[in-house]
Parts: structure tokens; sequence; C-alpha cells
């Protein structure tokens, strides 16, 4: 697994990321959405630089101009629900991909801290040969991303896989890498150090769906 860390080169990325960690910027639910939308943005933009291109001519009302776009069929699939605002920054620079969605939470069957990751949504194109862009705010333990994998395996083997995130722990990130194929990247905003004993990271953000949504049952 190839990892971009973008955080790693001091950029206007840095003062989004501060405002979503900010628990006094993070109550104002618009702004959060926002900025993880605007991180997404900046996600979508590097990415971009590792796809496939191809020269094209351009008509111009003066004549015409070669132009080299970019050639992979992306399917961009977020994990519902604080998967979307962070869908919405990487549609609005993919905007021609085709779209697809996958709930994934924590089930606490014993009420404790232990948690077990439970998939009951899945709608999705055939994403054979194409280029699957998978999009979680937050990469904690890794085992939403990797339970997700396996769901989305039914519709089909992509050609390649560029995991997207905001932040991410260390120990998330080398659990995922045991699990994806070798070719994948991944792309991540800010990483962190560690877990705390319900596996959310620190210092983390908190919750991302219910800062962006509302807190849930």
């Amino acid at each position: 697994m190839t990892i971009h860390h973008l955080e790693a080169t001091n950029s206007i990325l840095n003062k989004f990321i501060s405002e979503i960690r900010d628990k006094n910027i993070q109550k104002d639910s618009l702004r959060f959405r926002r900025n993880i939308e605007r991180i997404g943005e900046i996600l979508a933009y590097e990415l971009s630089k590792y796809l496939s291109y191809k020269s094209v001519s351009i008509p111009t009302p003066l004549g015409k101009k070669e132009m080299l776009l970019h050639t992979n069929n992306i399917v961009l699939c977020s994990i519902l629900r604080a998967g979307l605002p962070l869908h919405q920054g990487l549609l609005n620079y993919f905007d021609d991909a085709e779209n697809a969605f996958i709930s994934a939470y924590r089930h606490h069957p014993n009420n404790t801290a232990e948690f077990e990751i439970v998939v009951e949504y899945f709608a999705a194109p055939d994403i054979t040969n194409k280029t699957l862009l998978l999009a979680d705010p937050m990469l904690a333990t890794g085992q939403s991303l990797v339970t997700v994998l396996e769901g989305i395996k039914k519709q089909g083997t992509p050609k390649e896989i560029h995991v997207i995130c905001v932040i991410g722990s260390t120990e998330g990130i080398e659990f995922i890498k045991q699990h994806f194929p070798t070719n994948t990247h991944l792309w991540i905003a800010a990483i962190d150090d560690t877990l705390n004993h319900k596996g959310y990271i620190v210092p983390g953000l908190g919750d991302a769906g219910d800062l962006a949504y509302g807190s849930k049952l």
C-alpha cells in the first residue's frame, strides 16, 4: 500500500484540519461539513495526479487545443453516514464518477467496548476493472474498511483502489495494509498515533457522523 500523508507538507489544508478538530469550532455543524468537503476537494486534487491521462483535442471558438484528460472509469463509494460530506468534496472534482454507498456501523452486542462491524446496505454499479475511490473520514481500527471491502467484492473486482480518509490512526493503517491489495493507495489528511480503549482516535476529533448530522440513538 502506498500512503500519501498530506499533512506532512504544510498547506492551507492545516487550517481545515485544525477547525474540524477544535472542540469549539466543530460545534458549528454547517462549518464542520463544509470543512470535511474542502478536505475532500484537496484529497481529490492530489489523487488526480496519479490517474491515467490521454491527449484529447478540445475545440475552442478560435481553434483547437490538445489537452491531457484522465481516462479512469471512477466509482466513488462512501461509507454512510459520516462519509457524505467527504463524498461531496470528491464528487465536486470527479463530477463524472459513478456513485456507490455502503452502510457500516459498530455493533456492541454485549454493551461493552468490544464491537463488530455490521454492513446492512450497499448500492453500487458494477465496479469490475474500474477505479474505486473508497471514502471514510475516520480510519480508527480499520475494521470498517476491511469489512466494507469484503462487501464490495460482491460487485466485482476493481482495477485499482484509492482509500480516502481525513484522519487515521497508525494502528488502523497497519491493519488495512494487511487486508487491501498491495497496489492500493491511501490518501489521508492527518495521522494520529493513539487509539483509546473504545477504539477511537486520540486526539482525533470525536464522532464525525454526530458532528456532521447530530447525535444518534
